[in-house]
């Protein structure tokens, strides 16, 4: 629907009929100037895009294998597209030169060319001066040394460095937020309905209301889980806790989901014997791919009177063998390249980059073939050397920023909220508002970074691909637990607790706890405040709560006790929700504020809740 009324012009990428018209028709076009392939690299990233967030926003049962798998195989037909036709644009480039300049010293001839998603740096070999093997690209501080047999070779030098990557496995690009799963659901029985209806029926007479019939109460099972819960406890608080304590059971609600992510899985995994071999669970590249070629120089085009001649050869751009194809040598018989690389400034690099090749043969990241790594952190540089022309990537450990140091969640406004996650390296602000989020801060050694990317509202899963993109990966993934520390919860307990947090967080305050880790995998510990206002929640106005998935209770110890303890509250009670406890110590405003929490708001807190997994990864 956004697509049909946003009338632009560009293809539906899900309907296969007309991405492929739109791929035939540019494939093609013979049109291969640099700056019309740019133009449409735009449009080609944004359909790649939303088949991406299509794939990893998409609810399982919404999707079938068929078009998941439709949807993949158009992805990588877009990306391979978009290549093609940048290797065309640089053989033309090479051809022309029109945009390519000289330079002085060494009379060879050199161009960059770059926007927000590429950098294309070029160097022809015009002069073949052996004196001249080396050069670096002035406005971004790229750099070469090269071997003195390419120093007289009619070669030219390609880096181009894409700041998205469409090398790395597909699982990897589309890998986000966890599928959720159902867990198991059994349907109340008819005593218990009339139970519940009798309950409602003598707590509404009381209150000289007419009873709704028992239908209304009943959850749609196509709501999603937090707005669900939102509409589940709005029943009388009496009604709930009578059920419980007549039927002697805890119903888990169908909306209730488990994130796979949360469940253990008992399939034994295939460990990584190759120590060459990047594993990508726990490695991740960051700052895009840089292409890395030494090209045959094609033949240069001729004047003819008024008249330009260019050679059309029949196999396109063709690359220069480096070491010769026909000497099977090892990598010390040829000298290396010398390769410097300026790395961007919006991506953060926390630790020295793990420079890592692509082998287009196993399909994956290699770290062999590369040596003499540095790294110089003030300067934003990374040296090192390579025995041949390979695609390139800076890898990240992708846990980095696990586990979490602390964690605040504080409502600032009306369906407005603030999430503080800090690390051991950064502490990243998230604001909420209604169904959208904003990256507010990200503060490294008391200094504000990533400003471009501040600012700007997104869907939840969307601001995830942005800060992993960016270095600041913290949302826990399938395999996370195997490479950090984990405060291990029950699932159904963690999942219960995010979806309860998230139903009140428009007026109550929640941080992390130390207690938490003493309290055991069936018990969750977090400090709670009412809060209604914008300023950040005093020390003296925090209180601890325990919950365990069917009961809630406050406690009596302090964050400042010396040993943990369950003994409740003096003056209050066990009860079966959160909000049932926070009722009996909240305001009337505060209750007010959380009964009309939009509920797009209260699924967009849950979403990032399960994303971050605060309770567990702290």
């Amino acid at each position: 629907w956004e697509h049909y009324i946003g009338c632009d012009g560009s293809p539906d990428p899900t309907v296969l009929q007309e991405i492929n018209t739109f791929m035939s028709l540019w494939r093609e076009d013979p049109n291969e100037d640099i700056q019309f392939v740019m133009e449409k690299e735009k449009e080609v990233l944004n359909l790649i895009e939303k088949l991406q967030f299509l794939l990893l926003d998409t609810p399982p049962n919404e999707i079938t294998e068929k078009e998941r798998v439709q949807y993949q195989g158009t992805i990588l037909d877009l990306q391979n597209l978009l290549h093609q036709k940048y290797n065309g644009a640089t053989e033309r480039l090479l051809k022309t030169d029109n945009s390519m300049s000289e330079d002085n010293d060494s009379g060879n001839m050199q161009v960059v060319i770059k926007d927000k998603n590429i950098t294309l740096c070029i160097w022809a070999n015009l002069k073949k001066n052996v004196r001249f093997k080396n050069h670096v690209f002035p406005e971004i501080k790229h750099g070469f040394d090269l071997p003195k047999s390419l120093a007289v070779s009619s070669i030219a030098v390609r880096i181009f460095h894409t700041h998205y990557d469409h090398v790395s496995p597909l699982w990897l690009q589309c890998q986000c937020a966890p599928k959720l799963k159902g867990s198991d659901y059994r349907e109340p029985t008819v005593e218990l309905k009339e139970e519940v209806e009798a309950a409602a029926e003598e707590e509404q007479k009381a209150e000289g209301e007419p009873s709704a019939p028992i239908e209304d109460e009943v959850h749609s099972k196509g709501l999603k889980s937090a707005t669900s819960f939102k509409e589940n406890t709005d029943i009388n608080e009496k009604t709930d806790e009578a059920t419980e304590k007549k039927s002697g059971i805890f119903e888990v609600p169908s909306q209730v989901q488990i994130p796979e992510v949360l469940e253990e899985t008992s399939e034994e995994e295939e460990e990584v014997t190759d120590e060459n071999l990047v594993d990508l669970r726990q490695f991740v590249p960051v700052g895009g791919v840089y292409y890395m070629d030494a090209l045959q120089l094609p033949p240069p085009a001729r004047e003819v009177n008024s008249w330009r001649m260019v050679e059309v050869l029949e196999g396109g751009l063709e690359a220069y063998p480096y070491p010769p194809e026909s000497e099977e040598t090892e990598y010390a018989a040829h000298p290396p390249i010398e390769i410097t690389l300026k790395l961007p400034d919006e991506v953060l690099y926390f630790e020295d980059p793990v420079v890592a090749r692509w082998d287009p043969t196993g399909q994956q990241w290699r770290t062999d073939g590369i040596s003499n790594t540095a790294y110089e952190k003030e300067e934003r540089k990374v040296h090192f050397e390579m025995y041949a022309f390979y695609t390139i990537a800076l890898l990240q450990d992708a846990h980095l920023h696990l586990p979490y140091q602390a964690w605040e969640l504080r409502p600032t406004g009306t369906d407005e909220l603030l999430l503080i996650v800090t690390t051991a390296f950064a502490e990243v602000q998230i604001q909420v508002k209604e169904h959208q989020c904003m990256l507010a801060s990200v503060v490294v050694e008391e200094e504000k970074v990533l400003s471009p990317l501040t600012g700007k509202w997104m869907s939840p899963v969307h601001l995830t691909v942005v800060l992993k993109k960016a270095g600041i990966n913290i949302f826990p993934g399938e395999y996370s637990h195997k490479y950090v520390c984990v405060n291990k919860k029950a699932p159904l307990t963690e999942v219960k607790a995010y979806q309860q947090m998230a139903l009140v967080a428009s007026a109550f305050a929640f941080s992390w706890s130390k207690w938490n880790l003493e309290s055991g995998e069936e018990q969750i510990v977090l400090k709670v405040s009412e809060h209604l206002k914008a300023e950040p929640v005093e020390d003296k106005d925090w209180s601890l709560y325990m919950f365990n998935g069917q009961r809630a209770q406050r406690l009596k110890i302090t964050e400042a006790s010396e040993a943990f303890s369950a003994e409740l509250e003096d003056h209050s009670e066990f009860h079966s929700t959160l909000y049932h406890m926070l009722k009996d110590f909240a305001s009337n405003e505060a209750i007010d504020k959380v009964k009309t929490a939009g509920f797009l708001f209260i699924d967009t807190v849950y979403q990032l809740l399960l994303a971050t997994r605060v309770l567990t990864y702290s």
